[in-house]
């Protein structure tokens, strides 16, 4: 309860063990939920039905190298947009890695293409992510490319076939490293 004392509000014994109890329980109860384990990342593509050819993508790598997706044309390569605030960005990270792994010598490629940040704020992140990701990092600083391969939230993936045009599209997060994912991967390069 509330008491006065010189004009001003203190309170009394019991309601600061009232308010103590009040916190702990709150502490316990915010601990616990993020404690909790996150849902599992889905592993589906969609497939793009209507024959799209994949917009221009041309920017620098880790190395400030250009790397341009016309010159990859009649491999399989896998455009990954993401940012390292984004979580389901970086769950799925180390999945591309394993998917890099699995399919590097079948014909495909891995682009993740990072959304307005500097090479610093992803090299620190990705020093943290296991496996450490050796698959071309490009750096996209102001958007551009977002509105080219309508890209309306992070992550997002597109899977373009050796022909140069869309084959799947990947919205959120998704484990790339499942078996559905790499031999639909694999098999589009055959």
């Amino acid at each position: 309860m509330k008491q006065s004392w010189k004009g001003y509000n203190v309170l009394n014994r019991n309601s600061i063990h009232v308010y103590a109890g009040l916190t702990a329980l709150l502490f316990v109860f915010l601990n616990n939920s993020h404690s909790q384990e996150l849902p599992p990342l889905t592993h589906s593509l969609t497939p793009v039905t209507k024959a799209v050819k994949a917009p221009e993508l041309r920017f620098q790598n880790m190395d400030q190298e250009m790397v341009d997706i016309k010159d990859l044309r009649g491999k399989v390569v896998v455009v990954n947009f993401w940012a390292t605030w984004c979580p389901p960005c970086r769950r799925e990270m180390g999945s591309l890695e394993r998917l890099y792994q699995a399919t590097k010598d079948k014909n495909v490629e891995v682009l993740a293409i990072n959304i307005g940040e500097d090479i610093d704020t992803v090299f620190s992140f990705l020093g943290m992510v296991e496996p450490t990701p050796n698959f071309q990092m490009l750096f996209d600083y102001d958007a551009v490319s977002m509105n080219k391969w309508d890209v309306k939230g992070l992550p997002t993936t597109y899977i373009i076939g050796p022909n140069g045009t869309i084959v799947y599209k990947a919205v959120g997060g998704r484990e790339f490293d499942h078996p559905d994912i790499i031999q639909k991967v694999i098999q589009l390069g055959r």
